[in-house]
């Protein structure tokens, strides 16, 4: 059984455990654009015992302090492109709630090899397509439409599988749409931000976030997520792909995981 990490749990290991894993995510979340959820929610579990629903309800709560300030720490760079951000958190609201519509419709089985599939050819991807650092992304009526169509692709799989928007949304603007490394992580995490308020008033309906737990998170997130935003504009393009790809590799290996063992079942 998990925990919901009542007040009588909150001792001193609760609060450093938060912190911890806070500093972590907000690491990755301002060097690679990601919500950091795959850091939060697993170590959440593992380390506290904690839900799997209420770790990702905390995790999504801590993602809108954060990814605030990587987009501030993004923006002083000019590596924010505001209104393709606001058309693709548009469409990930929307398909947050298909893909919420779909959950019990569709085999999760099988999706997740599926994106096992889609994380597999962005990493030899990321080795073979290195963007420059010059290229922006303008809005054009063809990339409008394909922003829609990422938001909604982005928004069914967090609805499905739980899986952050950065780590589907920061490689196809990158190989698929021709922005810069650093444009697609800025964005990436102002498309974040809509959304992750969003599901957090949701879960806070629902008694499904830790407050406290997410504070604590979102708090020491914030003072290491300007220091990975900072990192990933010092380090060559090249560098900052193959680090990309070394963090896709490890979310593969744990979505693949839980196919595996939801096979099992």
């Amino acid at each position: 059984m998990g925990t919901d990490a009542s007040p009588r749990t909150r001792g001193a290991r609760f609060v450093i455990t938060c912190l911890g894993i806070g500093l972590a995510a907000g690491l990755l979340s301002g060097l690679f654009g990601v919500g950091g959820g795959t850091v939060i929610v697993p170590l959440l579990v593992l380390i506290l015992g904690m839900d799997q629903r209420l770790a990702s309800g905390v995790s999504l709560g801590a993602i809108v302090p954060t990814a605030t300030v990587g987009v501030i720490s993004y923006a002083v760079h000019g590596s924010v492109a505001w209104i393709p951000a606001l058309i693709l958190a548009a469409g990930a609201v929307i398909g947050a709630q298909i893909g919420t519509w779909l959950l019990p419709k569709v085999s999760i089985t099988a999706l997740r090899w599926g994106f096992v599939g889609f994380l597999a050819l962005v990493i030899v991807s990321l080795f073979i397509v290195v963007p420059s650092r010059d290229a922006g992304l303008p809005v054009t009526v063809a990339t409008v439409f394909g922003l829609i169509a990422l938001g909604l692709v982005t928004g069914v799989l967090a609805g499905l599988l739980g899986v952050g928007g950065g780590v589907v949304v920061v490689p196809v603007l990158m190989l698929l749409f021709g922005a810069s490394d650093l444009i697609a992580k800025g964005t990436s995490l102002l498309m974040m931000i809509p959304t992750a308020i969003s599901g957090t008033i949701g879960n806070i309906r629902r008694k499904n976030v830790d407050l406290v737990a997410a504070a604590l998170v979102g708090v020491a997130a914030c003072t290491t997520t300007a220091l990975g935003a900072w990192i990933a504009t010092i380090v060559d393009p090249l560098v900052g792909n193959i680090l990309f790809a070394v963090f896709l590799t490890v979310i593969a290996v744990q979505m693949a995981l839980r196919a595996i063992r939801g096979r099992k079942r």
